[in-house]
């Protein structure tokens, strides 16, 4: 187990290499300048040579790439903007913060908001899926695998405003959706953060209830399943020791990449509800070409998905020791 998870660890070390490379060359090589844009209107000659020093865009892209890199590991000095800790991401052009920092306030709400809803999806669907494939054929295996198409159809901008006008403008059942952290007030950071976990959830649910419904039939009708029935194992002990395990592998597979995704930025949730996390970020750094931060932002989500896939590596060799092997 050791060695196989040295191993992910290695590759996940090359590939954010390599997105980092390739994501500073698409942002970087595009025909605007980066100092221009962090020096604003009222800017001089003078100041715009000096903005280019402290960034280090005067150099050649790979050199700019190499103290960037730098700068993620060991800090870097940015001259008139100061001493940025590693790990350093760059100062962003529009308020002249460090993007590391700015990324990490907004990232306890995204966190927040991506681990309460894949609690939901998870608890909700895959209950659901496994509620279909015992009861296959019957009504409530039809009435899942409807609710799970008509889920799977709806867009989160469109149920997201829906749910705000009826639950919280004219209901009053929930509260408006806000953000406040764990450790301040619990009650409050679980009703501001609800409706959305609900709205969220609901197109991963429809999902999730579809694969588990798919993945356990297709086990239950594997030959080794039929022969410990035949045995005379009880239809509990066959569901839960030889299906359902064998169904969790693609489940705990595409779970890991969906988790990495929200935590990189649930940029249509936080825009419905107004939620200022890091997807939030990610289209404000676009609206005002803020380089750094958008590189920043991209770097964090490619990160996330990869580490995610680690943890998803681990599990699933855990479920089914012909990985290990392999």
């Amino acid at each position: 187990m050791l060695r196989f998870l040295v191993r992910r660890v290695s590759g996940a070390m090359v590939i954010l290499l390599i997105i980092s490379a390739v994501t500073f060359w698409l942002f970087y090589a595009v025909p605007r300048d980066p100092a221009m844009m962090s020096c604003g209107k009222n800017c001089t000659p003078e100041a715009l040579e000096q903005i280019r020093q402290n960034l280090g865009i005067d150099e050649s892209i790979i050199m700019q790439y190499w103290h960037w890199l730098v700068g993620v590991f060991a800090g870097r000095d940015y001259g008139g903007y100061g001493y940025c800790d590693a790990p350093c991401l760059g100062y962003s052009f529009a308020n002249s913060e460090p993007v590391f920092g700015t990324i990490m306030d907004r990232l306890p709400l995204t966190l927040s908001l991506a681990f309460g809803s894949a609690v939901v999806f998870l608890i909700v669907g895959v209950g659901a899926g496994m509620l279909a494939a015992v009861k296959q054929g019957k009504f409530l295996d039809k009435f899942a695998s409807s609710v799970s198409l008509l889920g799977s159809s709806l867009q989160i901008y469109f149920v997201g405003y829906i749910a705000m006008y009826f639950l919280v403008a004219q209901l009053g059942i929930l509260s408006q959706p806000s953000y406040t952290p764990l450790t301040e007030n619990p009650a409050a950071w679980f009703s501001g953060l609800l409706l959305p976990w609900l709205v969220l959830s609901i197109i991963f649910t429809a999902n999730y209830t579809r694969m588990t419904r798919s993945q356990l039939v297709e086990q239950l009708n594997e030959d080794y399943v039929r022969t410990a029935r035949a045995k005379g194992l009880s239809r509990k002990n066959v569901f839960f020791r030889f299906a359902w395990r064998g169904a969790m592998g693609p489940i705990v597979t595409i779970f890991g990449i969906d988790l990495g995704v929200l935590i990189g930025g649930a940029i249509i949730t936080e825009s419905v509800f107004s939620l200022q996390g890091v997807g939030r970020l990610a289209i404000q750094a676009v609206d005002q070409s803020d380089l750094p931060m958008q590189l920043g932002v991209t770097v964090l989500a490619a990160g996330a998905i990869v580490f995610f896939n680690i943890i998803v590596d681990a599990v699933y060799a855990l479920i089914d020791p012909r990985i290990r092997l392999a």
